[in-house]
């Protein structure tokens, strides 16, 4: 492993044009992430209803709250696993080997999803998916910025190139695996997620040579001899110790699906905090930064909120689109599945409008409190509208699908508002020792909020339905104009950024 590179040395070895103007590595890049993206949308699309579904429709019959939760926890899992990867890249094996051995993993976890069996291999698939996420995704976008220099102009482009490849994955799959699945079973749609994730793997090794050059190949900052030792050691006894446990407290009644529900739970909350508290007492971190640390919270609080939210379109409204969606419409059936999609197809057209309404208000835009706030506002009532409908024509009358549309649509305004201006701001208020781990923690935004999801989805029911989506809209509104109200105090805190 190369150990003296630095970033030029990177940009050196990557032919710098033959993708739309951009370096090689980004086709490779771009297409590895398309189909990594595409195989865990289209698992995930399916993956609520093959959990409720009887076994008589090819499902493995579990409570529906359960399986609610499960959804939620495994989102959760995916989230936190991205710390595990991106400190395996960064200490022992680098990034490129990281993306392989997660795609090796993801494939092997939609090949035990593909293979009609039981709910211990559903378990064995969930585990090596989250794994194969965390070690694979934060690493791919870590090589993204590799192979542009720092005053590369192309380099917000790429990115964008790149986040296009996510979204195209995210709006095709869910139309490709749901169809299958609708027209023959689980099982097949799960197969076509692997050989997704297969394609992604082909093209990222057969091309990774001549396109990536030296990128994602050396280790960032590798353990020293003595430290290997003594990491391996612990990692192997924690696997030991985990192995033991879950044998122990299986068999005893102890470790059940729901508390193991509430244990994520317990972490999503936990480990954030964690990190807030470290931050702000380390002797590394100056008075103005502590300021920032404090301007963050209310922000980290607010994506909480929203992806609370937002991460619900593939449980309680994926379970509204099959159970309450009038599925036959203008002539066609619709898989409820096909719902999954409308957040990536949104995202990519309203993505350019939004950017440009911030471009043509220059100074007069919000500012990033504002603008959290206004993400939050969307989300509430993208579940205001959704509730509309039941209040309107009864309970257990079937909706007509362009309500669904509509409250996708309003959230994706609202993601569009606080997602890239989170990451923005993230960059700009991190402590500088602590930059690399401040990205980790936005990212646990949505794994808190999904662990959090683990808890409110128990009392979603159709009975429940109309109070469900407006205590959490309502909720999510007030406190959108509380965030407003003290965004100028926010803005103070966060000394000079804008």
């Amino acid at each position: 492993m190369q150990t003296n590179v630095n970033r030029q040395n990177i940009v050196d070895s990557v032919p710098q044009k033959g993708f739309f103007g951009h370096p090689k590595g980004l086709f490779t890049l771009f297409f590895t992430e398309f189909w990594e993206r595409f195989s865990y949308y289209g698992m995930r699309a399916i993956l609520v209803f093959y959990m409720y579904y009887e076994v008589s429709k090819g499902g493995l019959g579990l409570d529906q709250n359960t399986a609610l939760a499960i959804m939620s926890i495994y989102g959760s899992l995916v989230y936190m696993s991205g710390i595990i990867g991106g400190w395996l890249a960064d200490r022992i094996f680098g990034t490129s080997k990281a993306i392989f051995y997660g795609g090796i993993l993801i494939m092997f976890g939609h090949l035990a999803l593909a293979i009609p069996g039981s709910v211990t291999l559903f378990f064995v698939s969930m585990i090596l998916i989250v794994l194969g996420t965390g070690l694979l995704k934060p690493n791919v976008s870590s090589i993204v910025g590799e192979i542009y220099s720092e005053e590369d102009r192309r380099r917000d482009s790429g990115f964008s190139i790149f986040y296009m490849g996510i979204n195209l994955g995210g709006f095709l799959s869910p139309l490709v695996v749901g169809t299958i699945q609708t027209k023959f079973n689980f099982h097949y749609g799960f197969g076509v997620a692997a050989i997704g994730m297969f394609l992604g793997l082909a093209v990222y090794v057969i091309t990774k040579k001549k396109n990536l050059g030296i990128a994602g190949t050396y280790v960032a900052n590798p353990l020293k001899p003595d430290e290997k030792k003594k990491v391996f050691t612990m990692i192997g006894l924690g696997i030991a110790v985990i192995a033991v446990l879950i044998a122990v407290t299986i068999p005893a009644g102890v470790l059940t699906f729901n508390s193991f529900i509430d244990l994520v739970g317990f972490l999503g909350i936990i480990i954030p905090t964690l990190y807030f508290v470290v931050m702000y007492r380390s002797r590394k971190t100056t008075e103005v930064e502590r300021s920032r640390i404090i301007a963050y919270i209310p922000l980290f609080i607010a994506s909480v909120m929203f992806w609370a939210i937002e991460e619900q379109g593939s449980t309680i409204l994926a379970s509204y689109a099959d159970q309450r969606t009038q599925l036959d419409f203008a002539g066609i059936h619709i898989s409820p599945a096909w719902f999954q999609s409308l957040n990536p197809l949104f995202i990519i057209v309203c993505a350019p409008i939004i950017a440009w309404v911030w471009v043509k208000l220059g100074n007069r835009q919000p500012s990033v409190p504002q603008k959290f706030s206004l993400g939050l506002l969307f989300a509430g009532l993208s579940f205001i509208v959704i509730l509309l409908p039941a209040y309107l024509g009864g309970e257990h009358s079937l909706v007509n699908p362009l309500w669904l549309v509509l409250s996708y649509f309003i959230v994706v305004i609202g993601e569009l508002c606080l997602s890239p201006v989170g990451l923005s701001a993230t960059t700009k208020l991190a402590p500088a020792a602590f930059s690399a781990q401040t990205m980790s923690l936005w990212f646990l935004s949505s794994a808190a909020a999904q662990a959090l999801n683990a808890q409110i989805v128990k009392f979603y029911t159709p009975e429940t339905e109309m109070a469900y989506f407006g205590i959490i809209g309502g909720a999510s509104i007030i406190l959108s104009l509380i965030l407003f109200a003290i965004s100028p105090k926010i803005q103070h805190l966060m000394k000079g950024i804008n």
